[in-house]
């Protein structure tokens, strides 16, 4: 897979877990727009990276930015995960993981000595004109939200 980065954003349409539609478009002209990819809801890593966003919430839309976890996981599983940990962001459902495909995330994933197609953790920042000017692939969970909310930060004191 290429790099995504200066190229315009693969554009999505997906269900939230209210089952409110959510497309990147949405935001085009108005935010950037965090989009991390991650495997399950209510796994440790994926926990901890939700924490870690939630966390950080009030300084990323302090810079106009709005944050979106997809996985494919369903509405009901999005629903409990938010309400459990307090999350102040959108999930959204890729149940036929058509965006994790067209980020070139969906990939061949090994564990304990099987082979299964899933969701490589991933962070996309999408500038308002829809270009995607950073990303972050293979993603460690510890310090990621830290360097993203940098690199946002250095983005806005430019424009």
């Amino acid at each position: 897979m290429e790099k995504l980065e200066g190229m315009q954003a693969p554009q999505f349409t997906l269900p939230d877990e209210n089952g409110e539609i959510v497309s990147l478009s949405d935001f085009e002209g108005k935010k950037y727009v965090i989009l991390y990819f991650y495997p399950k809801d209510a796994t440790p890593g994926c926990t901890t990276q939700a924490c870690d966003f939630r966390d950080a919430y009030e300084s990323f839309s302090d810079l106009n930015a709005v944050i979106l976890g997809v996985s494919p996981d369903n509405e009901a599983s999005h629903q409990r995960f938010i309400e459990k940990q307090g999350l102040p962001f959108s999930l959204l459902v890729d149940a036929d993981h058509k965006a994790a495909e067209a980020y070139g995330v969906w990939k061949l994933k090994k564990m304990f000595g099987k082979e299964y197609m899933g969701i490589e953790r991933s962070t996309f920042l999408i500038d308002p004109t829809g270009t995607v000017v950073k990303e972050w692939r293979k993603v460690k969970v510890k310090g990621h939200i830290e360097e993203a909310l940098a690199t946002l930060e250095q983005l806005t004191k430019k424009a």
